[in-house]
Protein backbone atom coordinates (compact mmCIF):
# COMPACT_ATOMS: atom_id res chain seq x y z
CA UNK A 1 0.00 0.00 0.00
CA UNK A 2 1.30 3.46 -0.91
CA UNK A 3 1.93 6.21 1.65
CA UNK A 4 -1.10 8.07 0.33
CA UNK A 5 -3.27 5.02 0.86
CA UNK A 6 -2.02 4.57 4.41
CA UNK A 7 -2.83 8.19 5.28
CA UNK A 8 -6.32 7.82 3.79
CA UNK A 9 -6.95 4.54 5.60
CA UNK A 10 -5.73 5.60 9.02
CA UNK A 11 -6.70 9.28 9.09
CA UNK A 12 -9.83 8.59 11.17
CA UNK A 13 -8.15 6.55 13.97
CA UNK A 14 -5.27 9.06 13.99
CA UNK A 15 -7.72 11.93 14.41
CA UNK A 16 -9.44 10.06 17.26
CA UNK A 17 -6.10 9.76 19.05
CA UNK A 18 -5.35 13.49 18.84
CA UNK A 19 -7.36 14.57 21.94
CA UNK A 20 -6.51 11.31 23.74
CA UNK A 21 -2.74 11.85 23.84
CA UNK A 22 -2.95 14.96 26.08
CA UNK A 23 -5.15 12.95 28.46
CA UNK A 24 -2.60 10.15 28.47
CA UNK A 25 0.07 12.77 29.14
CA UNK A 26 -1.91 14.04 32.12
CA UNK A 27 -2.15 10.48 33.44
CA UNK A 28 1.60 10.03 32.96
CA UNK A 29 2.23 13.20 34.99
CA UNK A 30 0.26 11.70 37.88
CA UNK A 31 1.97 8.35 37.53
CA UNK A 32 5.42 9.99 37.60
CA UNK A 33 4.78 11.18 41.15
CA UNK A 34 7.95 12.65 42.63
CA UNK A 35 10.11 11.66 39.64
CA UNK A 36 10.35 15.15 38.20
CA UNK A 37 12.63 14.30 35.28
CA UNK A 38 10.27 11.53 34.17
CA UNK A 39 7.32 13.91 34.53
CA UNK A 40 8.98 16.62 32.47
CA UNK A 41 9.99 14.15 29.77
CA UNK A 42 6.41 12.84 29.61
CA UNK A 43 5.10 16.38 29.01
CA UNK A 44 7.53 17.07 26.18
CA UNK A 45 7.01 13.62 24.63
CA UNK A 46 3.22 13.99 24.83
CA UNK A 47 3.32 17.35 23.10
CA UNK A 48 5.58 16.09 20.31
CA UNK A 49 3.46 12.97 19.77
CA UNK A 50 0.32 15.13 19.61
CA UNK A 51 1.91 17.36 16.98
CA UNK A 52 2.97 14.32 14.94
CA UNK A 53 -0.57 12.88 15.05
CA UNK A 54 -2.13 16.19 14.01
CA UNK A 55 0.24 16.44 11.06
CA UNK A 56 -0.47 12.82 10.09
CA UNK A 57 -4.24 13.37 10.26
CA UNK A 58 -3.77 16.58 8.30
CA UNK A 59 -1.81 14.73 5.61
CA UNK A 60 -4.73 12.33 5.19
CA UNK A 61 -7.17 15.23 5.01
CA UNK A 62 -5.11 17.04 2.37
CA UNK A 63 -5.06 13.85 0.30
CA UNK A 64 -8.84 13.73 0.18
CA UNK A 65 -9.98 12.07 3.41
CA UNK A 66 -12.56 13.64 5.73
CA UNK A 67 -11.88 11.81 9.00
CA UNK A 68 -15.20 11.16 10.78
CA UNK A 69 -16.01 9.13 13.89
CA UNK A 70 -19.24 8.90 15.91
CA UNK A 71 -18.42 7.56 19.36
CA UNK A 72 -21.98 7.32 20.65
CA UNK A 73 -25.44 8.75 19.99
CA UNK A 74 -27.26 10.12 23.02
CA UNK A 75 -30.40 11.28 21.23
CA UNK A 76 -31.40 11.61 17.57
CA UNK A 77 -29.21 14.36 16.14
CA UNK A 78 -27.12 14.64 19.33
CA UNK A 79 -23.96 12.54 19.50
CA UNK A 80 -20.34 12.56 20.53
CA UNK A 81 -18.87 12.99 17.08
CA UNK A 82 -15.45 13.89 15.71
CA UNK A 83 -14.66 15.19 12.25
CA UNK A 84 -11.62 17.08 10.97
CA UNK A 85 -11.99 19.74 8.27
CA UNK A 86 -9.73 22.59 7.12
CA UNK A 87 -10.67 25.05 9.86
CA UNK A 88 -10.31 22.40 12.57
CA UNK A 89 -6.98 21.23 11.16
CA UNK A 90 -5.60 24.77 11.23
CA UNK A 91 -6.60 25.22 14.87
CA UNK A 92 -5.38 21.76 15.90
CA UNK A 93 -2.00 22.26 14.22
CA UNK A 94 -1.63 25.66 15.86
CA UNK A 95 -2.48 24.36 19.33
CA UNK A 96 -0.25 21.29 19.01
CA UNK A 97 2.76 23.26 17.75
CA UNK A 98 2.43 25.88 20.48
CA UNK A 99 2.08 23.16 23.14
CA UNK A 100 5.39 21.64 22.05
CA UNK A 101 7.11 24.99 22.64
CA UNK A 102 5.18 25.69 25.86
CA UNK A 103 6.07 22.27 27.32
CA UNK A 104 9.76 23.03 26.96
CA UNK A 105 9.39 26.59 28.25
CA UNK A 106 7.30 25.56 31.26
CA UNK A 107 10.03 23.24 32.55
CA UNK A 108 12.52 26.08 32.59
CA UNK A 109 10.14 28.66 34.04
CA UNK A 110 8.67 26.52 36.81
CA UNK A 111 12.11 25.36 37.92
CA UNK A 112 13.71 28.79 37.65
CA UNK A 113 11.16 30.26 40.03
CA UNK A 114 10.86 27.09 42.16
CA UNK A 115 7.08 27.16 41.69
CA UNK A 116 5.01 24.95 43.97
CA UNK A 117 2.57 22.23 42.84
CA UNK A 118 4.37 21.66 39.55
CA UNK A 119 2.79 18.24 38.91
CA UNK A 120 -0.68 19.73 39.37
CA UNK A 121 0.28 22.49 36.96
CA UNK A 122 1.43 20.05 34.25
CA UNK A 123 -1.62 17.83 34.78
CA UNK A 124 -4.15 20.59 34.15
CA UNK A 125 -2.02 22.03 31.35
CA UNK A 126 -2.30 18.72 29.50
CA UNK A 127 -6.03 18.37 30.21
CA UNK A 128 -6.66 21.85 28.82
CA UNK A 129 -4.88 20.82 25.62
CA UNK A 130 -7.22 17.84 25.42
CA UNK A 131 -10.09 20.33 25.52
CA UNK A 132 -8.61 22.49 22.79
CA UNK A 133 -7.81 19.62 20.45
CA UNK A 134 -11.17 17.98 21.13
CA UNK A 135 -12.89 21.23 20.14
CA UNK A 136 -10.78 21.38 16.97
CA UNK A 137 -11.90 17.88 15.98
CA UNK A 138 -15.54 18.29 17.06
CA UNK A 139 -18.04 17.22 14.41
CA UNK A 140 -21.07 18.83 16.02
CA UNK A 141 -22.09 21.48 18.53
CA UNK A 142 -22.65 19.02 21.36
CA UNK A 143 -19.07 17.74 21.15
CA UNK A 144 -17.75 21.27 20.74
CA UNK A 145 -19.62 22.40 23.84
CA UNK A 146 -18.28 19.54 25.98
CA UNK A 147 -14.66 20.32 25.13
CA UNK A 148 -15.25 24.08 25.34
CA UNK A 149 -16.36 23.63 28.95
CA UNK A 150 -13.51 21.22 29.66
CA UNK A 151 -11.11 24.03 28.73
CA UNK A 152 -12.80 26.38 31.21
CA UNK A 153 -12.79 23.88 34.08
CA UNK A 154 -9.22 22.67 33.54
CA UNK A 155 -7.72 26.16 33.24
CA UNK A 156 -9.34 27.48 36.44
CA UNK A 157 -6.72 25.78 38.70
CA UNK A 158 -3.99 27.18 36.45
CA UNK A 159 -5.24 30.75 36.84
CA UNK A 160 -5.45 30.23 40.63
CA UNK A 161 -2.04 28.50 40.70
CA UNK A 162 -0.39 30.85 43.21
CA UNK A 163 -3.24 30.29 45.69
CA UNK A 164 -3.19 33.78 47.18
CA UNK A 165 -5.99 36.34 47.46
CA UNK A 166 -5.12 38.00 44.14
CA UNK A 167 -5.01 34.69 42.29
CA UNK A 168 -8.30 33.48 43.71
CA UNK A 169 -9.96 36.79 42.82
CA UNK A 170 -8.68 36.60 39.24
CA UNK A 171 -9.71 32.96 38.91
CA UNK A 172 -13.17 33.75 40.29
CA UNK A 173 -13.66 36.49 37.68
CA UNK A 174 -12.41 34.09 35.03
CA UNK A 175 -14.80 31.26 35.86
CA UNK A 176 -17.83 33.47 36.45
CA UNK A 177 -17.50 35.25 33.11
CA UNK A 178 -17.02 32.11 31.07
CA UNK A 179 -19.49 29.86 32.85
CA UNK A 180 -22.24 32.48 33.02
CA UNK A 181 -21.91 33.28 29.32
CA UNK A 182 -22.01 29.65 28.25
CA UNK A 183 -24.94 28.73 30.45
CA UNK A 184 -27.00 31.88 29.88
CA UNK A 185 -26.42 32.20 26.13
CA UNK A 186 -24.63 29.27 24.52
CA UNK A 187 -26.95 26.51 25.76
CA UNK A 188 -30.17 28.39 24.76
CA UNK A 189 -28.67 29.03 21.33
CA UNK A 190 -27.98 25.31 20.92
CA UNK A 191 -31.56 24.52 21.94
CA UNK A 192 -32.96 26.96 19.36
CA UNK A 193 -30.71 25.51 16.68
CA UNK A 194 -31.81 21.96 17.48
CA UNK A 195 -35.48 22.86 17.24
CA UNK A 196 -34.90 24.30 13.77
CA UNK A 197 -32.51 21.68 12.37
CA UNK A 198 -33.28 18.49 14.28
CA UNK A 199 -29.53 17.92 14.58
CA UNK A 200 -26.42 19.59 15.96
CA UNK A 201 -24.08 18.20 13.29
CA UNK A 202 -22.02 20.83 11.49
CA UNK A 203 -22.10 21.35 7.75
CA UNK A 204 -18.38 20.93 7.13
CA UNK A 205 -18.68 20.62 3.36
CA UNK A 206 -19.96 24.07 2.34
CA UNK A 207 -19.32 27.26 4.33
CA UNK A 208 -21.78 29.15 2.15
CA UNK A 209 -24.77 26.89 2.93
CA UNK A 210 -24.53 26.38 6.70
CA UNK A 211 -26.93 23.99 8.39
CA UNK A 212 -30.08 26.03 9.01
CA UNK A 213 -33.09 25.30 6.78
CA UNK A 214 -34.36 28.02 4.46
CA UNK A 215 -37.71 28.03 6.30
CA UNK A 216 -36.16 29.07 9.64
CA UNK A 217 -37.78 32.31 10.90
CA UNK A 218 -35.34 35.23 10.34
CA UNK A 219 -36.06 36.77 13.75
CA UNK A 220 -35.33 33.49 15.51
CA UNK A 221 -32.16 33.04 13.47
CA UNK A 222 -30.96 36.51 14.47
CA UNK A 223 -31.68 35.81 18.15
CA UNK A 224 -29.85 32.50 17.91
CA UNK A 225 -26.86 34.18 16.28
CA UNK A 226 -26.59 36.90 18.95
CA UNK A 227 -26.81 34.29 21.70
CA UNK A 228 -23.99 32.31 20.13
CA UNK A 229 -21.73 35.37 19.87
CA UNK A 230 -22.46 36.38 23.48
CA UNK A 231 -22.14 32.82 24.75
CA UNK A 232 -18.62 32.35 23.41
CA UNK A 233 -17.01 34.75 25.87
CA UNK A 234 -13.59 33.18 25.28
CA UNK A 235 -13.44 35.25 22.09
CA UNK A 236 -13.17 38.30 24.42
CA UNK A 237 -15.34 40.66 22.39
CA UNK A 238 -16.09 43.74 24.45
CA UNK A 239 -17.81 43.97 26.91
CA UNK A 240 -17.21 40.25 27.62
CA UNK A 241 -13.44 40.64 27.86
CA UNK A 242 -12.97 41.33 31.59
CA UNK A 243 -11.99 37.75 32.43
CA UNK A 244 -8.87 37.93 30.29
CA UNK A 245 -6.95 40.75 32.05
CA UNK A 246 -8.08 39.29 35.40
CA UNK A 247 -6.40 36.00 34.51
CA UNK A 248 -2.99 37.67 34.23
CA UNK A 249 -2.31 36.76 37.88
CA UNK A 250 -1.27 33.32 36.59
CA UNK A 251 2.34 32.29 35.87
CA UNK A 252 3.77 33.21 32.46
CA UNK A 253 3.32 29.71 30.91
CA UNK A 254 -0.38 29.88 31.86
CA UNK A 255 -0.69 33.33 30.33
CA UNK A 256 0.87 31.94 27.17
CA UNK A 257 -1.63 29.06 27.28
CA UNK A 258 -4.56 31.44 27.78
CA UNK A 259 -3.52 33.93 25.12
CA UNK A 260 -1.91 31.87 22.41
CA UNK A 261 -2.59 28.16 22.65
CA UNK A 262 -5.99 27.10 23.89
CA UNK A 263 -8.42 29.42 25.64
CA UNK A 264 -8.75 32.50 23.46
CA UNK A 265 -7.98 30.53 20.31
CA UNK A 266 -10.78 28.13 21.22
CA UNK A 267 -13.04 31.18 21.55
CA UNK A 268 -12.33 32.64 18.13
CA UNK A 269 -12.25 29.16 16.60
CA UNK A 270 -15.77 28.56 17.95
CA UNK A 271 -16.93 31.91 16.54
CA UNK A 272 -15.49 30.94 13.15
CA UNK A 273 -17.08 27.50 13.36
CA UNK A 274 -20.50 28.94 14.23
CA UNK A 275 -20.40 31.53 11.45
CA UNK A 276 -19.07 29.23 8.74
CA UNK A 277 -20.46 25.78 9.62
CA UNK A 278 -23.74 26.65 11.35
CA UNK A 279 -25.08 29.81 9.73
CA UNK A 280 -23.05 29.93 6.53
CA UNK A 281 -21.90 33.00 4.65
CA UNK A 282 -25.01 33.18 2.43
CA UNK A 283 -27.45 33.33 5.37
CA UNK A 284 -25.30 35.82 7.29
CA UNK A 285 -25.19 38.07 4.25
CA UNK A 286 -28.92 37.73 3.55
CA UNK A 287 -29.84 38.67 7.14
CA UNK A 288 -27.19 41.45 7.26
CA UNK A 289 -25.44 39.91 10.28
CA UNK A 290 -21.88 40.13 8.97
CA UNK A 291 -21.24 43.88 9.01
CA UNK A 292 -22.64 44.53 12.53
CA UNK A 293 -20.33 41.77 13.79
CA UNK A 294 -17.39 43.32 11.94
CA UNK A 295 -18.09 46.76 13.45
CA UNK A 296 -18.36 45.26 16.95
CA UNK A 297 -15.00 43.56 16.37
CA UNK A 298 -13.47 46.81 15.10
CA UNK A 299 -14.64 48.63 18.23
CA UNK A 300 -12.97 45.96 20.36
CA UNK A 301 -9.76 46.22 18.32
CA UNK A 302 -9.47 49.98 18.74
CA UNK A 303 -10.74 50.26 22.33
CA UNK A 304 -8.48 47.48 23.62
CA UNK A 305 -5.49 49.04 21.82
CA UNK A 306 -6.14 52.39 23.49
CA UNK A 307 -6.38 50.71 26.90
CA UNK A 308 -3.17 48.76 26.23
CA UNK A 309 -1.33 52.04 25.71
CA UNK A 310 -2.18 53.09 29.29
CA UNK A 311 -0.83 49.92 30.95
CA UNK A 312 2.67 49.92 32.40
CA UNK A 313 2.63 46.30 33.60
CA UNK A 314 3.98 44.28 30.67
CA UNK A 315 1.59 41.34 31.04
CA UNK A 316 -1.41 43.69 31.39
CA UNK A 317 -0.39 45.45 28.18
CA UNK A 318 -0.07 42.11 26.42
CA UNK A 319 -3.47 41.05 27.79
CA UNK A 320 -5.26 44.00 26.20
CA UNK A 321 -3.25 43.46 23.05
CA UNK A 322 -4.73 39.96 22.96
CA UNK A 323 -8.26 41.32 23.36
CA UNK A 324 -7.56 43.55 20.36
CA UNK A 325 -5.81 40.97 18.18
CA UNK A 326 -8.47 38.29 18.65
CA UNK A 327 -11.06 40.54 17.09
CA UNK A 328 -9.09 40.66 13.84
CA UNK A 329 -10.16 37.03 13.40
CA UNK A 330 -13.81 37.77 14.14
CA UNK A 331 -13.74 40.83 11.87
CA UNK A 332 -12.20 38.92 8.98
CA UNK A 333 -14.77 36.12 9.02
CA UNK A 334 -17.58 38.68 9.43
CA UNK A 335 -16.51 40.33 6.17
CA UNK A 336 -17.86 37.17 4.47
CA UNK A 337 -15.38 37.69 1.61
CA UNK A 338 -12.65 35.30 0.46
CA UNK A 339 -9.86 37.69 1.42
CA UNK A 340 -11.36 38.43 4.83
CA UNK A 341 -11.88 34.76 5.71
CA UNK A 342 -8.38 33.88 4.52
CA UNK A 343 -6.83 36.65 6.61
CA UNK A 344 -8.90 35.72 9.66
CA UNK A 345 -7.98 32.05 9.60
CA UNK A 346 -4.31 32.73 8.86
CA UNK A 347 -4.25 35.11 11.83
CA UNK A 348 -4.87 32.14 14.15
CA UNK A 349 -1.37 30.64 13.73
CA UNK A 350 0.25 34.04 13.10
CA UNK A 351 -1.12 35.53 16.31
CA UNK A 352 -0.44 32.34 18.28
CA UNK A 353 3.25 32.24 17.35
CA UNK A 354 3.78 35.94 18.04
CA UNK A 355 1.74 36.20 21.24
CA UNK A 356 3.22 33.10 22.84
CA UNK A 357 6.66 34.58 22.11
CA UNK A 358 5.69 37.84 23.81
CA UNK A 359 4.50 36.07 26.95
CA UNK A 360 7.54 33.81 26.95
CA UNK A 361 9.69 36.94 26.85
CA UNK A 362 7.71 38.53 29.70
CA UNK A 363 8.26 35.39 31.76
CA UNK A 364 12.00 35.29 31.09
CA UNK A 365 12.33 38.98 31.96
CA UNK A 366 10.59 38.37 35.27
CA UNK A 367 12.54 35.17 36.02
CA UNK A 368 15.89 36.83 35.30
CA UNK A 369 15.34 40.34 36.66
CA UNK A 370 12.15 40.32 38.74
CA UNK A 371 10.77 43.19 36.64
CA UNK A 372 7.19 43.52 35.38
CA UNK A 373 6.86 47.30 34.97
CA UNK A 374 7.78 48.59 31.51
CA UNK A 375 9.13 51.81 33.05
CA UNK A 376 11.78 49.80 34.89
CA UNK A 377 13.06 47.97 31.80
CA UNK A 378 15.46 50.64 30.62
CA UNK A 379 18.71 49.05 29.41
CA UNK A 380 17.52 45.47 29.74
CA UNK A 381 17.84 44.97 26.00
CA UNK A 382 21.59 45.38 26.32
CA UNK A 383 21.71 42.80 29.14
CA UNK A 384 19.49 40.13 27.60
CA UNK A 385 19.49 41.03 23.88
CA UNK A 386 18.17 37.70 22.59
CA UNK A 387 15.02 38.05 24.69
CA UNK A 388 14.22 41.52 23.45
CA UNK A 389 15.19 40.62 19.88
CA UNK A 390 12.57 37.86 19.99
CA UNK A 391 10.13 40.32 21.58
CA UNK A 392 10.79 42.75 18.73
CA UNK A 393 10.15 40.12 16.05
CA UNK A 394 6.86 39.10 17.70
CA UNK A 395 5.88 42.76 18.08
CA UNK A 396 6.47 43.31 14.35
CA UNK A 397 4.07 40.45 13.65
CA UNK A 398 1.44 42.02 15.92
CA UNK A 399 1.87 45.33 14.11
CA UNK A 400 1.74 43.69 10.70
CA UNK A 401 5.21 44.45 9.31
CA UNK A 402 6.89 42.14 6.77
CA UNK A 403 8.48 39.63 6.75
CA UNK A 404 6.59 38.13 9.73
CA UNK A 405 3.28 36.27 9.83
CA UNK A 406 1.09 39.12 11.05
CA UNK A 407 1.77 41.03 7.84
CA UNK A 408 0.26 38.24 5.75
CA UNK A 409 -2.95 38.03 7.78
CA UNK A 410 -3.39 41.82 7.87
CA UNK A 411 -2.73 42.03 4.13
CA UNK A 412 -5.57 39.60 3.45
CA UNK A 413 -7.83 41.37 5.94
CA UNK A 414 -7.24 44.64 4.10
CA UNK A 415 -8.03 42.88 0.81
CA UNK A 416 -11.22 41.61 2.39
CA UNK A 417 -12.37 45.14 3.22
CA UNK A 418 -11.62 46.18 -0.36
CA UNK A 419 -13.62 43.23 -1.69
CA UNK A 420 -16.73 44.55 0.08
CA UNK A 421 -15.79 48.20 -0.63
CA UNK A 422 -15.82 49.26 3.03
CA UNK A 423 -13.47 52.19 3.62
CA UNK A 424 -14.42 52.50 7.32
CA UNK A 425 -13.20 49.01 8.18
CA UNK A 426 -10.05 49.49 6.11
CA UNK A 427 -9.27 52.76 7.90
CA UNK A 428 -9.93 51.07 11.24
CA UNK A 429 -7.45 48.28 10.43
CA UNK A 430 -4.78 50.80 9.45
CA UNK A 431 -5.39 52.86 12.60
CA UNK A 432 -5.19 49.74 14.76
CA UNK A 433 -1.77 48.89 13.34
CA UNK A 434 -0.60 52.41 14.20
CA UNK A 435 -1.81 51.93 17.78
CA UNK A 436 -0.04 48.54 17.91
CA UNK A 437 3.15 50.30 16.89
CA UNK A 438 2.85 52.85 19.70
CA UNK A 439 2.42 50.43 22.60
CA UNK A 440 4.91 47.81 21.38
CA UNK A 441 7.61 50.25 20.28
CA UNK A 442 7.78 51.76 23.77
CA UNK A 443 8.89 48.43 25.26
CA UNK A 444 11.62 47.81 22.70
CA UNK A 445 12.90 51.40 22.68
CA UNK A 446 13.12 51.51 26.48
CA UNK A 447 14.91 48.16 26.57
CA UNK A 448 17.61 49.05 24.06
CA UNK A 449 17.92 52.81 24.40
CA UNK A 450 16.59 53.62 27.87
CA UNK A 451 18.72 54.18 30.95
CA UNK A 452 18.93 51.49 33.59
CA UNK A 453 17.45 52.67 36.90
CA UNK A 454 20.23 53.57 39.29
CA UNK A 455 18.22 52.54 42.31
CA UNK A 456 17.23 49.17 40.80
CA UNK A 457 20.33 47.45 39.38
CA UNK A 458 19.82 44.64 36.90
CA UNK A 459 20.46 41.19 38.31
CA UNK A 460 20.21 38.18 36.04
CA UNK A 461 20.13 35.48 38.70
CA UNK A 462 19.39 32.69 36.24
CA UNK A 463 21.28 34.13 33.30
CA UNK A 464 23.55 31.14 32.64
CA UNK A 465 21.50 28.30 34.08
CA UNK A 466 20.16 25.32 32.08
CA UNK A 467 16.56 26.22 32.96
CA UNK A 468 17.00 29.63 31.35
CA UNK A 469 18.46 27.93 28.28
CA UNK A 470 15.20 25.96 27.95
CA UNK A 471 13.15 29.14 28.11
CA UNK A 472 15.36 30.89 25.57
CA UNK A 473 15.22 27.91 23.20
CA UNK A 474 11.42 27.92 23.29
CA UNK A 475 10.97 31.65 22.72
CA UNK A 476 13.55 31.77 19.94
CA UNK A 477 11.81 28.84 18.24
CA UNK A 478 8.40 30.54 18.33
CA UNK A 479 9.92 33.83 17.17
CA UNK A 480 11.50 31.95 14.26
CA UNK A 481 8.11 30.41 13.47
CA UNK A 482 6.66 33.91 13.12
CA UNK A 483 9.28 34.64 10.48
CA UNK A 484 8.63 31.32 8.71
CA UNK A 485 4.90 32.10 8.57
CA UNK A 486 5.75 35.45 7.01
CA UNK A 487 8.22 34.12 4.46
CA UNK A 488 6.52 30.80 3.69
CA UNK A 489 2.77 31.22 4.27
CA UNK A 490 1.83 29.00 1.36
CA UNK A 491 0.95 25.82 3.25
CA UNK A 492 -1.60 27.55 5.48
CA UNK A 493 -2.92 29.77 2.69
CA UNK A 494 -3.34 26.78 0.37
CA UNK A 495 -5.17 24.88 3.11
CA UNK A 496 -7.61 27.77 3.53
CA UNK A 497 -8.17 28.53 -0.14
CA UNK A 498 -8.48 24.92 -1.34
CA UNK A 499 -10.13 23.21 1.66
CA UNK A 500 -12.21 25.92 3.37
CA UNK A 501 -13.34 28.50 0.84
CA UNK A 502 -16.05 27.35 -1.58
Amino acid sequence: MTGTGLFLQYSTPIMALVPCVPLATAAAVLAAGTHTVLRDCACVAGSLLTLALVLAAGAGFMQGALPELTVCTLYPGISLRFCLDGVGLLFAATAAAMWAAAALYSIGYMRALSEHAQSRFYFFYAVSLCGGLGAACAGNLFTLYLFYELITISTYPLVAHHQDAKSYAGARTYIVYLMFASKACLLPAMAILYTQCGTLDFNLHDIAAGMLPAAAPPVLVRICYVLFVLGIAKAALMPLHGWLPAAMVAPAPVSALLHAVVVVKAGVFCICRIMLSVFGTDLLARLSLGLPTAYAALFTILAASLIAMTKTDLKARLAYSTVSQLSYIVLGVALLSPGGITGALFHMPAHAAAKITLFFCAGVIFAMTGKKDIREMGGLGRQIPWVFAAFGIAALSMIGVPPVGGFVSKWYLALGTLEIHNAVLLAGLLLSSLLNTVYFAEVVVRAFYGRAAVHAPITCAHGNSPVTALMLAALLATAALSVVLGLRPHAAIDLITTRVLP
